[in-house]
């Protein structure tokens, strides 16, 4: 299973929210390269980035800091927020940025999706945030009447890389990642799921890794790492067995 450590974006700073929230953002290092630096310092194979801003404005918004984290190390990094179209995706792709993760374009336009994993394999993935298990978008600032399942489901036979599936009420909460709804989603698809929300302890990476089996293929850990509830080397440890 791979860990992702988690850069949120917001105002060229690294945050964490809670539940979404943009107001009730917690800045943890206004410098994102050094941010990046420390997590491949602390043995982590993978990044995901997020451009908060750019997730509510639908365009790329912290650009330079995602540049600045592309100069300071070599981890391969999947970014989302704010990729609405092939442009933008070919542009972050040929920036450095390893897999490009669609969201709010993947339920408004399906296609873009399809089209997107034809014209750059093996680069794209698509980000579920649920409510509910209720498909959230714009930011989480909107829920709609779609199916986390159903959504991902359009994308079976598209070339995915990955569904990333964040509980959106557990996001930033510290109150463990929603491992039964995880595991559910990745029972009833092709494509590999990617934990995301609420990983508190290193108890909640023991319980997805008890249910890897059913297509869990990562998670993504933001607050406990920066509060310091999980050690890098002993999650390490873990998943490598």
């Amino acid at each position: 299973m791979n860990l992702y450590p988690a850069i949120d974006l917001k105002d060229g700073n690294c945050v964490r929210l809670l539940r979404g929230e943009m107001d009730a953002a917690t800045v943890f290092n206004n410098d994102p390269g050094d941010q990046a630096r420390a997590f491949k310092d602390a043995g982590f194979k993978k990044i995901h980035l997020v451009d908060l801003n750019g997730a509510f404005e639908g365009r790329p918004v912290n650009a330079s800091a995602v540049e600045s984290i592309l100069a300071a190390t070599d981890v391969p990094a999947q970014l989302g927020g704010g990729i609405r179209d092939l442009a933008t995706i070919e542009m972050w792709l040929e920036k450095g940025i390893s897999r490009v993760i669609l969201g709010t374009i993947a339920l408004r336009d399906p296609q873009i999706v399809k089209d997107a994993c034809k014209a750059f394999p093996g680069h794209i993935a698509v980000g579920i945030d649920a409510r509910d298990s209720m498909v959230a978008v714009e930011g989480w600032a909107e829920t709609s009447e779609t199916s986390a399942l159903d959504l991902a489901r359009k994308f079976e036979d598209a070339g995915v890389e990955a569904i990333i599936y964040t509980d959106i009420d557990r996001d930033g909460a510290l109150q463990g990642v929603n491992v039964e709804a995880t595991a559910e989603l990745a029972r009833n698809i092709s494509i590999p799921v990617i934990a995301s929300g609420g990983v508190a302890s290193i108890e909640d990476i023991k319980n997805l890794l008890a249910v890897q089996d059913s297509g869990i293929e990562g998670v993504i850990i933001g607050r406990a790492l920066y509060d310091g509830r999980i050690d890098p080397a002993e999650a390490m440890k873990l998943v490598e067995g």
